[in-house]
């Protein structure tokens, strides 16, 4: 290893986005200075400020996307708000904590765009975060994850760190939580659609199908990720994501999902299921500002991946 060989720990690696980062770079977007490390929970339990402290002295990066968290979809968050916040602020402030004594020069940890108000108008951007409470169904989450945005300032203006944080909005891909009660809304759809084929039954979709959401792959995401670690250099968010005109709906998630699996049923809606926040339509203009060219994949196309992907790892897939 030389001097200027940049060392980037990667928290959560074996997450949705995790791999995804770690294939982008395997498949050339990696440059010769850089050595990646991929970890997950099984190399450290990140709630112990010890176990955290001892895995960043045996890796020493240079640099850490913090990916790690405590995570789940709406019905998941709804029953345990005081477990995903205590859980995930031990995480970030170990993580946070121990990249600063280590000397870490840049952390990009990963927020979401469920921690922005309930009450707001749209389309949201970086600046609205703290402008009001979260959603009541995640707010245990949302406010852990906002607190990141707080000691990356913190850090910042106490001791000079270079530490920020990306917003993503609702992500999907190979390598996601597939389970049906407690995944996000796309993955817990594609494992549905899988079981309604395989029994020849209706594909009943949770809720109104209403709701919009701006997907993003998981692939496009990690291509951000490391643009964001390499030349982004504000300590206020980034927002990454497809544009507002780019909006599904779930019904049209769901349509998609089927035509992508071939699924010739019916497609019935559960209107007793809570449909969560209508929208959440976030503004891209910042990302647009950087980088104009930038090219998503689109959103049938992703599909058609990621349902290829569950199909051939079926048994394997975490569900």
């Amino acid at each position: 290893m030389t001097e200027m060989t940049k060392r980037i720990l990667v928290t959560g690696g074996t997450g949705l986005v995790g791999r995804a980062i770690e294939k982008v770079v395997a498949d050339g977007e990696g440059q010769p200075d850089e050595e990646w490390i991929f970890v997950s929970s099984r190399d450290a339990d990140l709630t112990s400020s010890s176990e955290t402290k001892a895995l960043f002295e045996r890796h020493k990066p240079t640099h850490v996307i913090h990916l790690a968290a405590m995570v789940g979809g709406l019905f998941k968050n709804i029953r345990s708000n005081l477990d995903f916040w205590r859980t995930n602020i031990h995480i970030n402030d170990n993580v946070l904590h121990s990249a600063h004594e280590s000397g870490v020069q840049k952390v990009v940890s990963c927020l979401s765009t469920c921690i922005f108000p309930d009450k707001t108008t749209y389309p949201i951007d970086e600046t609205m975060i703290h402008n009001g409470p979260p959603h009541s169904s995640n707010f245990g989450y949302s406010y852990a994850k906002r607190m990141i945005d707080v000691q990356n300032r913190g850090y910042s203006e106490q001791h000079g760190r270079r530490f920020t944080a990306v917003i993503p909005t609702n992500i999907f891909g190979p390598h996601d939580n597939f389970n049906i009660e407690d995944g996000h809304v796309l993955p817990g759809l594609i494992h549905k659609v899988y079981l309604a084929k395989q029994s020849g039954s209706a594909l009943t979709v949770w809720g109104t199908g209403k709701p919009r959401r701006q997907f993003i792959y998981s692939l496009d995401l990690a291509r951000l990720f490391i643009w964001v670690l390499r030349e982004y250099d504000e300590v206020e968010p980034i927002i990454l994501s497809v544009g507002e005109e780019d909006e599904v709906s779930i019904r049209e998630a769901a349509e998609a999902i089927a035509e992508a699996m071939e699924f010739r049923g019916e497609l019935v809606f559960d209107t007793t299921k809570s449909d969560g926040q209508f929208k959440k339509t976030a503004s891209n203009a910042k990302l647009r500002r950087y980088l104009p060219e930038f090219q998503f994949t689109p959103f049938r196309k992703a599909v058609k991946e990621t349902c290829a992907w569950f199909n051939a790892n079926y048994a394997n897939a975490r569900k």
